[in-house]
């Protein structure tokens, strides 16, 4: 089921409003997209060399599925080379502002130890 058969369906079913539904979604904080120039010879070498920095680190979940998505406690964070650009994507995403901000500086840091300049985070 797509689009509107599978709203109806899930309303139909919730026996709440679309509304309510809504209303019983948890807030988060996020950024939007992010997309900053990195060269196509290096914008994998990046993804592979975070993802081997962080894979075995206590606490976190590190999952390689298109590029590099990193969980922990305060929410998540992705960073993923374009295959159809010479730009890496980058997106964060918590539970509240001051876990959005741990994530935020995390992955800044990240992208430093690649010696990439930070994007606006």
């Amino acid at each position: 089921m797509f689009g509107r058969q599978a709203t109806r369906h899930v309303l139909a079913r919730s026996g709440d409003s679309l509304g309510t539904l809504r209303k019983k979604l948890p807030t988060t904080f996020s950024t939007p997209e992010i997309r900053f120039p990195c060269g196509d010879a290096f914008k994998f070498e990046i993804i592979d060399s975070v993802h081997a920095r962080l894979k075995d680190i206590e606490g976190i979940d590190v999952n390689s599925i298109d590029g590099v998505r990193v969980t922990t406690s305060d929410g998540w964070w992705l960073l993923r080379a374009s295959n159809t650009q010479p730009v890496l994507v980058a997106r964060c995403e918590a539970e509240n502002e001051e876990g959005l901000s741990r994530l935020q500086e995390m992955l800044k840091n990240e992208l430093g130890f690649c010696g990439v300049s930070s994007p606006i985070l």
